[in-house]
């Protein structure tokens, strides 16, 4: 099959982040094993959502992997003029919710399959393709921890998230946390007998919004834009009605970190203030929705220098969104990001990406699988 007709089989199964994903599972699994490569799925602890790892070649040798991740955000913004879970060409051009982001690469990775498994390759290439990036990365640690049993530890990761085909070799860390305060209800025209959880819970908000501006004033790195760790409060919720004195507030924060800061460690802040609200009667909960660290390879890297000569570009030296990369590194192999499209065309209607795009991206991955032939 060409990557045009894979990626169109895959925009047509709608699986968004947080729901079972068996169907594109399913789909690809039967693609691999009909030409002949191994897979294995690997389920998460939700129950109704897994991984997928394949190898071709040897698995006992160091090789390759294809990290990709088989999520896509919800299609529910206003402005298709279409069915984002149907792939539609119009002018060179694919649209359908996770075209660029990043079913494109997936559909590349598995147009270049058949060709990797004719090639007797002396060094494995694996496809590692995630659930749930899209929820911060929640899938693919699972299949990390793993990998030891799967296949001999990786020379290198290239995580495919949509980079215009050069190679990127850092990016920010994330941590997002949601605070819930509870209180008191009552009638507003008796503060005394409540416990207000939005007065308590603007207690957090402001030592956020100090947190954040203390972070614009350092440490930087200047490879990233803006060059600094950020923080912001991305929703608060609470109350029922302007008489009632709110029982419960609900906020959510986060955080990006350049690389050498913990992401986790920017929301200390905010979750020590909200701990003494205890001490005034308030319960707290603080639960951590997502959290991966920042990437960082080195510019002479040897995972560097294979994708500046697959490619024939420079690799950038990084982008401020976050990507599965960190993890990998995380757990001691070199990562990289490179794959088709750009990130400014996902998450917003009308996505697409260019069928030149997918064919760089099928040319690079059998590139790859040259060089671990010879």
């Amino acid at each position: 099959m060409q990557a045009v007709e894979i990626l169109e089989k895959l925009v047509g199964f709608p699986s968004v982040v947080n729901t079972p994903n068996t169907d594109i599972l399913a789909w690809i699994r039967s693609y691999l094993q009909y030409h002949g490569i191994a897979v294995t799925l690997l389920p998460g602890p939700e129950g109704d959502r897994s991984n997928l790892f394949a190898t071709i070649g040897p698995k006992e040798v160091p090789g390759y992997v294809l990290s990709g991740h088989m999520d896509v955000v919800p299609a529910t913004e206003s402005g298709w003029t279409g069915d984002p879970f149907r792939l539609r060409q119009e002018a060179g051009r694919l649209y359908g919710r996770g075209a660029t982001d990043m079913k494109g690469f997936l559909a590349a990775a598995l147009a270049a399959a058949p060709k990797l498994a004719e090639m007797h390759l002396r060094r494995p290439i694996h496809f590692a393709f995630s659930y749930d990036e899209e929820a911060g990365c929640r899938g693919v640690p699972h299949m990390i921890e793993r990998l030891p049993e799967l296949c001999e530890k990786p020379l290198g990761a290239l995580i495919g998230e949509p980079s215009g085909m050069r190679a990127i070799r850092a990016h920010k860390g994330k941590a997002a946390a949601r605070l819930t305060v509870k209180g008191r209800s009552g009638h507003s025209s008796r503060p005394d007998q409540g416990l207000n959880a939005i007065h308590a819970m603007a207690e957090a908000l402001a030592a956020a919004v100090a947190e954040a501006d203390r972070l614009t004033r350092g440490p930087f790195d200047d490879v990233f834009e803006p060059p600094c760790s950020s923080l912001q409060i991305g929703t608060v919720t609470g109350g029922q009605a302007v008489n009632i004195i709110p029982e419960t507030c609900a906020a959510e924060f986060e955080a990006r970190a350049i690389s050498g800061v913990d992401p986790a460690d920017l929301l200390s802040p905010v979750r020590r203030t909200a701990e003494k609200l205890r001490e005034r009667g308030f319960a707290v909960e603080w639960q951590e929705l997502s959290a991966y660290p920042a990437l960082l390879l080195p510019a002479d890297a040897p995972l560097a220098t294979l994708l500046e000569e697959l490619t024939g570009f420079e690799p950038l030296p990084a982008v401020s969104y976050g990507t599965e990369a960190g993890l990998f590194q995380q757990a001691g192999i070199d990562a990289i990001i490179c794959g088709p499209g750009e990130i400014d065309r996902a998450h917003k209607p009308n996505e697409y990406i260019l069928i030149d795009e997918l064919a760089a991206c099928q040319a690079m991955v059998e590139a790859l699988g040259a060089r671990c032939s010879a």
